[in-house]
C-alpha cells in the first residue's frame, strides 16, 4: 500500500537574521492576499512602497534577540517535532515538515512524497485556531502546490487534513502540562492567556450569517453554528478550557490578542493594554501563555519575554513570565502521533475534523 505521509506545516521564518533575508520573507509573507486582503495594486504599492522600505531592519533586530547557534527557534523546534513523530510513528510512515513561507517548501516535502511513492497523506497545519490568514491560506497553497507535483501523476494520494484543534483533549492536556510546571515554579498571582492578534474583518469573513461575529460583546462566549469558523471565539474556547483544567478562578485569568499591525480595526482586548490595567490592579507575577503557536517564536521569545516583560514592568507590574510553547515535548509528539493513527482508523472523536480535501479545487 505504500508508506502514509504525514505532513507538519508551520507558518515559517526568515533563512537569517540579515536585512535582506528578512525582507525577502516579509515579502513573500505579507503579498498573501489571504494575508493582506486588498486589491493586488493596492497591496504592493502598501507593502514595497512603505512596509518592506522600514520593517525589515527592525525585525531583523528582533530577530538576532532570539536567535539561537541553532538558528531560529520555530525552525529547529519544528524540526524537533518532526523528528520526534517520526520516531515514535516508525518505518511505516513518512512524517515532513514544511513552512508556508519560505523553507523547508512545501513543494519538497511533496516531491518527496511522490518519490517514495506515498499512498496517502495527512496534512496537519499546526495552527491550532482557524485563520483567514494562516489556515485557509495554507490549505489553498497546499492545493496549488499538489497539482503542481502530482500534475500528470497516474495515480494520486488521497489526502486529508486538520482543519483546527483548538479544542482538543490531546492538545490541551499537552498545554495544560506546560502551563503546570511553570506555574509550579513561577507561583503566578494572574494568568494571561494572549493570542495573536486578527484584523476584525478576517473573522468576519469566516461568518456566512454576516450578522453574528463581533455584532455583540458575548459573540465569542460559546462556539455555535453562526461562528465556529471565528478565530475570536476559537481562542476563547481554548482558554476556558485550559482555565477548567488548571483550575483557574475567572477572576485570576484574562484573554487578549497581541501582534497587531497597522490602522484598521484588530480584534480587542489587546495584550499590550492589559499590561497597564495588571499593572494598576497590583499585579506582581503574570504567568503568559500563549495557545495560538505551538512553537516558540518570534511573537512569543522577543514580543512577550522581552519586550512584554519590559512594557509590563515599566507601567509598574513585577515579573511576568513565559510558558514554554509545545514546542516537541513528549505530551505534544504523543498527540500528534495519536491524530495520525486516529485519521487512519476513521476514530470517531467529536473534537477531531479530519476533512478529505479535494485536490482539484479551483
Amino acid at each position: 500500500m505504500g508508506k502514509f505521509g504525514v505532513l507538519l506545516l508551520n507558518l515559517g521564518t526568515p533563512v537569517s537574521t540579515q536585512v535582506s533575508d528578512v525582507r525577502n520573507y516579509l515579502g513573500e509573507f505579507l503579498m498573501d492576499p489571504y494575508v493582506i486582503d486588498i486589491p493586488w495594486i493596492a497591496r504592493a504599492a502598501l507593502v514595497h512602497g512603505i512596509i518592506l522600505r522600514t520593517r525589515p531592519k527592525k525585525s531583523a533586530e528582533a530577530y538576532q534577540k532570539i536567535w539561537t547557534e541553532r538558528g531560529s527557534p520555530l525552525l529547529w523546534h519544528s524540526e524537533d517535532l518532526c523528528k520526534g513523530v517520526a520516531r515514535e510513528m516508525g518505518s511505516g510512515y513518512s512524517v515532513k515538515l514544511a513552512m508556508r513561507y519560505g523553507h523547508p517548501s512545501l513543494e519538497k516535502a511533496l516531491r518527496e512524497f511522490k518519490d517514495e511513492g506515498v499512498a496517502e497523506i495527512l496534512f496537519l497545519p499546526l495552527y491550532p485556531q482557524y485563520s483567514y490568514a494562516a489556515t485557509l491560506s495554507s490549505l489553498q497553497f497546499f492545493k496549488t502546490q499538489f497539482r503542481k507535483v502530482y500534475s500528470g501523476a497516474g495515480t494520486q494520494p488521497k489526502v486529508r487534513w486538520l482543519k483546527d484543534f483548538y479544542d482538543d483533549p490531546g492538545f490541551l492536556r499537552a498545554f495544560q502540562e506546560q502551563v503546570r510546571k511553570a506555574s509550579q515554579e513561577f507561583q503566578p498571582d494572574f494568568t494571561l492567556f494572549s493570542f495573536h492578534g486578527v484584523p476584525e474583518r478576517h473573522v468576519q469573513k469566516t461568518d456566512d450569517s454576516g450578522r453574528h461575529c463581533l455584532a455583540a460583546a458575548s459573540c465569542c462566549e460559546k462556539i455555535t453554528e453562526k461562528n465556529r469558523n471565528c478565530y475570536r471565539a476559537q481562542s476563547f474556547a481554548t482558554a476556558r478550557e485550559l482555565a477548567k483544567l488548571l483550575e483557574i478562578p475567572k477572576d485570576r485569568y484574562a484573554v487578549s490578542f497581541q501582534s497587531r499591525l497597522g490602522r484598521t480595526p484588530w480584534i480587542q482586548p489587546y495584550t499590550d493594554v492589559l499590561y497597564e490595567e495588571l499593572a494598576k490592579q497590583g499585579r506582581k507575577r503574570v504567568l503568559v501563555v500563549c495557545p495560538a503557536f505551538v512553537a516558540d517564536c518570534l511573537e512569543t521569545l522577543e514580543e512577550i519575554t522581552i519586550r512584554g516583560r519590559e512594557s509590563f514592568q515599566a507601567l509598574g507590574g513585577g515579573d511576568l513570565r513565559l510558558v514554554p510553547s509545545l514546542n516537541s515535548s513528549p505530551d505534544w509528539v504523543r498527540t500528534i502521533c495519536d491524530w495520525v493513527l486516529d485519521s487512519q482508523n476513521d476514530a470517531q472523536n467529536p473534537k477531531l475534523r479530519f476533512q478529505e480535501i479535494s485536490t482539484t479545487y479551483r
